[in-house]
């Protein structure tokens, strides 16, 4: 069975808080004494992340 993918977009302020989020979750993990390889994962993940450019069009009039 296929591993389920989410793709998530992110303005540069989010992106920020998403990282400093992962870091202080990173922070109580290492006072607390536990291992934090899975959170270290995912900062690597979101902060190596490619940026993707596409437009947004929006639609005037009724929406069916």
């Amino acid at each position: 069975m296929k591993e389920k993918r989410y793709h998530v977009d992110l303005d540069e302020n989010e992106h920020g808080i998403l990282i400093r989020c992962l870091n202080d979750e990173r922070n109580l993990l290492m006072d607390e004494g536990h291992t934090t390889d899975a959170v270290d994962d995912l900062i690597v993940k979101v902060g190596t992340a490619k940026q993707k450019k596409y437009r947004v069009i929006e639609r005037c009039g009724d929406a069916r």
